[in-house]
Formats: C-alpha cells, sequence, structure tokens
C-alpha cells in the first residue's frame, strides 16, 4: 500500500473499535513492515482475538 494511504489506514485503526481493527488488520493488503506497524498499535490484551481471526 503506499504510503499516504497506509498513513490514512493507520489513522483509521487508532481510533477504532478492537473489532474494527481486527477487520481492518485481516481485509488489508499491506507490507510486512506496514502488518508491523499497525500490530504495535493493537491493544496487547486483545491478541488472542486477532490470532483467532488471522487463524
Amino acid at each position: 500500500m503506499e504510503i499516504t494511504a497506509f498513513e490514512s489506514l493507520k489513522g483509521e485503526f487508532k481510533n477504532a473499535s478492537t473489532d474494527k481493527k481486527i477487520q481492518i488488520y485481516v481485509d488489508a493488503e499491506l507490507t510486512q513492515h506496514q502488518y508491523k506497524e499497525l500490530l504495535r498499535m493493537f491493544p496487547l490484551g486483545d491478541l488472542d482475538k486477532l490470532e483467532a481471526a488471522l487463524a
């Protein structure tokens, strides 16, 4: 994903609910680095939900 589009997505991700964050993370087509950036902003207590969605 190009940088400007990713920055916009990152802003949306930051302000989203946990369920919306999971949806964004699963549906987006990103580079490995971009996925890592979003993962850093994901609430640690809900990582199990993200893991389940990715399984």
